[in-house]
């Protein structure tokens, strides 16, 4: 598919025996937003300007979207926000897989092919897990109450306004877990907040020229930039630190 400002209206896709529900704009929002509030319309015609999705026309030009295409839209939103993947990664990812071909981000064991994009995929390869209690994240990430505490209290981990924490938290916790055993305790990483800290300061100075339209394409627009720019800036902070741990390898 070749990206341009706008498109003709197309036949109607050819809707298989278990796939003959078509959704409008309304219906796939009805359908989403509660996985990812922040969705509009203008967002999903965002993604359809990028090429990431395709959906059929009817004749007068009306959008109708079918239950692959919204699997397929479910997999790209979980992308963009758990794995913080900008759109040109993604729209390689699905290109790869609209062509039968296994990405080398998916996992070994996910099926892939044209438009096969289920909720199961992309759960895997998103590694995501629903929010969970501050039980359940002990659990899961073996931390003691003390260590939570201590990290809540360096903003390394933070409960949302339910109280909940997302796989991220536990991400962390695990990490610092590890950390722990070469003697690092969490008042070391300090640095490491204030370092995240600094780097989502220049995104918000670089990004500010650009957020004053509140529509939701301009703002789909400076999350995609801002996530690029993060995805730069770690890959950065990689390969300076790489070398120099390769330089204590040499010694």
């Amino acid at each position: 598919m070749s990206a341009s400002p706008a498109r003709q209206p197309k036949p109607d896709k050819a809707a298989g025996p278990a796939d003959t529900h078509v959704f409008t704009i309304s219906e796939v929002l009805r359908e989403l937003q509660h996985e990812f509030p922040d969705l509009s319309a203008s967002k999903l015609r965002f993604l359809e300007e990028r090429d990431l999705v395709e959906p059929a026309r009817t004749a007068s030009g009306y959008r109708k979207y079918s239950a692959a295409d919204v699997e397929r839209l479910r997999f790209i939103l979980a992308l963009q926000r758990d794995r913080y993947m900008p759109l040109d990664v993604i729209k390689e990812t699905m290109d790869a897989i609209d062509a039968g071909e296994k990405p080398e981000a998916l996992p070994v064991s996910a099926p892939v092919g044209p438009r096969e994009v289920t909720a199961d995929l992309a759960a895997q390869i998103t590694g995501r897990s629903r929010p969970m209690s501050r039980k359940e994240l002990r659990a899961l990430s073996g931390a003691t109450r003390g260590m939570l505490d201590t990290l809540e209290k360096f903003r390394i981990i933070s409960a949302d306004a339910k109280g909940t924490y997302s796989h991220h938290d536990l991400k962390a916790v695990k990490a610092v877990r590890v950390l722990a055993r070469y003697g690092l305790e969490p008042k070391h990483l300090v640095s490491l907040r204030r370092s995240a800290d600094a780097e989502l300061d220049l995104i918000g100075r670089a990004m500010a020229p650009h957020a004053a339209r509140k529509d939701a394409a301009a703002r789909a627009r400076v999350a995609e930039a801002s996530k690029e720019m993060l995805q730069c800036l770690q890959e950065l902070r990689s390969s300076i630190m790489d070398a120099e741990v390769e330089k204590i390898d040499r010694r």
